[in-house]
Parts: C-alpha cells; sequence; structure tokens
C-alpha cells in the first residue's frame, strides 16, 4: 500500500506532519520538570475537549480498549448490574468486557443502523425499582455502522427516572471529531484514545471522570493495578505517572490539542460535517444508501456504505487495496461483507476527500457495481464548491 495516499479509515487516522515532528522527540527524565511541563497542559486541554470544569482527565498507555477496561475496573464490583445496547461492533466488545468482568449484563439488542434504544433504555430503568443498575453505558459513536446516537436524550432518561446510575460513554470515534459535552450532558466517565480525533499514533488512552465516578471507586471491588485510577490522579497531582509514560505520544497529544483549538473547536466540528456531508452526497449520487437509517443518526466521523445485492463489501476493500494502494475499513460482525466504510476524521480536508471517492469509484467500476463514472466525485465538488470551508484549518501552523 503506498504511503503517499492518505487512509481512509475510521482509526488510526492520517497524521500531519507537524505532529509526525512533535512526537520525534528523544528520552528525557519522565520525573524531572520537563516531563511535567508537557504533561499538566495536557490534561488542562483534554478537560477542554471534553468541555468539563468538574471532572478529572486521566491518561493511561493503552488504547480505547485500555479505557473501557479502566471505566469498568475502577468503579464497579463482581455481579453489580449494567445497561448496556447493542447496536454495532464496539457496543458489543463493551458488552463481552464486562461479561468477562464478571458483570450482570442488561443488553438492549437493536438493529445495527439505529442509534441507542431509547424506549428500551427507559423501560429498563423505570423497571429497575430497586434501583440496582450501577451503570448505563452508550456508545456516542458506532464506528461499525456509522451512527451517532443521542447521550443528551439519555441523561434526560436518567433525570426522570430518578435514577442513580452513572453514565459512561464511549467517544472514541466522536471526541475531538464531534461535538462532545461532558458536563452539560452529565456524563460520568467518558472514554477516548489518541488514534482519531487527536490525529496521533494509537497508544493513548484518554478519559474524563466525574466526581460521582471518583466516588465510586471507594466501593468497587473490581481488580485493577495497571489501570487504577487512584494511582494515576495520585502521581499525576505531584507532577509524576505512577510508571514510565509515554513521553513522545503525551507530548504529542498535547501538541495535537494546541492545533484543534487554534482552529477552533466549532470550526472542527463544522468541518468534520461538511467533509462527511460531501461524502453523503457522493454517496446518494451513486445511488447507494448508508446503515445509518435516517439523517439524524448519520455520523460526521465514518460513513458505512451498504453495497448493493450480490456484491461484497470486503472484496472492495481488498481490490481498492490491492489496486489503488488507498484503504477502506470493512464491515464488522452483523454488517460484514454487507457494507464498506469510508472514515473523514482528523485532519482531512475537501481535497483528499475527493481523492477517497475517486478511488472508491475506481474500485466500485473495477468490480461492476451499477454506478455512473464520476457521479459521486462531481456531486462532493459540487457541495464543496458551494459550501466553502472555513479559511481557519489544521494545517494552518505546518512548516
Amino acid at each position: 500500500m503506498s504511503m503517499q495516499n492518505p487512509v481512509f479509515i475510521p482509526g488510526p487516522t492520517n497524521i500531519p506532519d507537524e505532529l509526525r515532528r512533535e512526537i520525534d522527540f528523544g528520552t528525557i527524565d519522565h520525573r524531572s520538570s520537563v516531563f511535567n511541563e508537557m504533561f499538566q497542559p495536557a490534561l488542562a486541554g483534554v478537560k477542554r475537549i471534553l468541555k468539563t470544569t468538574t471532572a478529572e482527565a486521566l491518561i493511561f498507555p493503552s488504547t480505547g480498549t485500555g479505557a473501557w477496561e479502566a471505566a469498568i475496573t475502577n468503579t464497579l464490583s463482581p455481579g453489580d448490574k449494567v445497561l448496556i445496547g447493542r447496536w454495532g461492533m464496539f457496543s458489543h466488545r463493551w458488552i463481552d468486557m464486562c461479561q468477562r468482568h464478571g458483570l450482570k449484563v442488561i443488553i438492549v439488542e437493536a438493529k445495527w443502523g439505529k442509534g441507542v434504544p431509547l424506549d428500551a433504555y427507559a423501560a429498563a430503568l423505570y423497571g429497575d425499582r430497586d434501583q440496582d443498575i450501577k451503570a448505563v453505558m452508550v456508545t456516542h459513536n458506532e464506528t461499525a455502522t456509522g451512527v451517532k446516537s443521542d447521550i443528551a436524550a439519555v441523561r434526560e432518561l436518567l433525570t426522570k427516572a430518578k435514577h442513580p446510575a452513572m453514565l459512561l460513554v464511549d467517544g472514541v470515534s466522536s471526541i475531538a471529531s464531534m461535538d462532545f459535552r461532558m458536563d452539560e450532558w452529565g456524563v460520568d466517565i467518558a472514554i477516548t484514545g489518541s488514534q482519531k480525533g487527536f490525529m496521533l499514533p494509537p497508544g493513548l488512552a484518554i478519559l474524563g471522570v466525574s466526581p460521582k465516578a471518583l466516588a465510586a471507586m471507594e466501593t468497587a471491588k473490581l481488580p485493577r493495578t495497571f489501570f487504577d485510577f487512584r494511582d494515576m490522579l495520585n502521581t499525576n497531582a505531584a507532577g509524576g505517572f505512577p510508571y514510565t509514560p509515554p513521553v513522545q505520544l503525551i507530548r504529542g497529544l498535547n501538541h495535537a490539542i494546541g492545533m484543534l483549538e487554534n482552529e477552533g473547536l466549532e470550526n472542527v466540528f463544522a468541518r468534520h460535517h461538511r467533509l462527511a456531508q460531501g461524502v453523503r452526497e457522493a454517496v446518494s449520487a451513486w445511488g447507494l444508501k448508508l446503515c445509518a437509517n435516517s439523517p439524524d443518526l448519520y455520523s460526521d466521523t465514518v460513513s458505512a456504505v451498504v453495497v448493493p445485492a450480490k456484491f461484497d463489501g470486503t472484496k472492495f476493500v481488498t481490490h481498492a487495496a490491492e489496486k489503488y494502494g488507498v484503504a477502506f475499513g470493512v464491515g464488522l460482525g452483523e454488517v460484514a461483507g454487507k457494507v464498506f466504510r469510508i472514515g473523514h476524521l482528523g485532519m482531512l480536508t475537501d481535497v483528499m476527500v475527493c481523492s477517497g471517492l475517486s478511488a472508491a469509484e475506481m474500485t466500485m467500476r473495477d468490480l461492476k457495481f451499477p454506478i455512473a463514472a464520476g457521479s459521486g466525485v462531481a456531486a462532493a465538488q459540487e457541495y464543496f464548491r458551494k459550501n466553502e470551508a472555513e479559511k481557519l484549518s489544521p494545517l494552518k501552523d505546518a512548516a
């Protein structure tokens, strides 16, 4: 696969050159003040990205999966009941993790292509008369299906039901790319990773943890060592880390936050929406549909495109990689072979998106998809021409 071509998978994303230079950094004494001078601003920046003034920011050397495990083990005990819906591969994996940790999981099934099933969540919460449910878990942006869910509506359900359960949200493929309001939405733990909206290589598990979730540590009995919130908080307060930190990635995170804030966080969200809409215009022009069932569910970071009957989404991805050196995302779980995914998050521009759509069209024509040559690219071009980009961009300060 050509390293000159941008990737169009929904993470890891393309890394801006200036971030690559920033993490090209020599070894330092991580117990010196030099480390703390880059670490403390990164923690403060994470809180700004999450839009919280009340939560603690925590950073572990791991991925989003590690952040899931940290959230569970620090706040829950074996046998605790948790409520979670399954409407995609990543919500499915969170369920699997909870079950492996000995939690009693109340699973709400929803069709893949739909978002959080609010009616079923409401029924479970109102039916929990003894309020045994300790946590409600929601995937904000289901990467497998390109579906976003309404987190504010889930918090409203909890409030109306007067239910004390914590609200844990997987924001791995949304945070730093799509609007996320931790305090306003009453999120108790928000989790993400470094390799998507923050435009870095994988390696950082990033969490926002509310005072309520921190208090839950006092009674939580699931074992944890590497992911212990208390160990991390105690050493962070003194300017350190409980073990060897990933210095280069933390340095990169601090710089990535600066890039996002230089562009303006609301501009970042608007750019992602605009690029996503260009992709959606192309999909419509091809005569295809998205896996997401309705426009209110459309993700601004990834589009899962349903392939026509008798065609194979996985073969599309393989052919694009082998012939054109371009990476798209395969379908996962229940939609394996039924979709291909176009990631449009992180460091992307109109021109980069158009190049990806062109590669997708060439691939579909090779495989005899019933599409008109140039139709999708033209549709995206027209949308971008009529909807001018913001003057600021994530590349503004690149050398």
